[in-house]
């Protein structure tokens, strides 16, 4: 439980390998892994919201801050089928159409 202590995150003991030891070195390895996976997932994801932003900008003209908001809050495999679907988009209604 000291890893939960150090590391400031919720360590459950069904999640420890073998009874309730655990290597401090290996545990801080897997924590960083995740938050390094998770940060480069939002990266992604902000990158791809940011392009689409612009690309729709282009092809729609202005944006409605309702659909920007929506963009923001859609997932990374809504955005993806977006990118997939740019050449279909004629409008915004398109655009919700698919992230919906």
């Amino acid at each position: 439980m000291m890893a939960t202590t150090f590391t400031h995150t919720n360590i459950r003991r069904e999640d420890l390998p073998e009874g309730d030891e655990i290597n401090m070195c290996e545990a801080m390895d897997r924590l960083f892994q995740k938050f390094e996976n998770q940060g480069m997932e939002k990266g992604k994801r902000e990158e791809k919201q940011n392009t689409l932003k612009e690309q729709l900008k282009v092809k729609l003209g202005i944006l409605s801050s309702s659909l920007e908001n929506q963009l923001t809050n859609t997932s990374l495999e809504k955005l993806n089928e977006l990118t997939l679907n740019i050449f279909n988009v004629t409008s915004e209604e398109d655009v919700l159409k698919i992230i919906n």
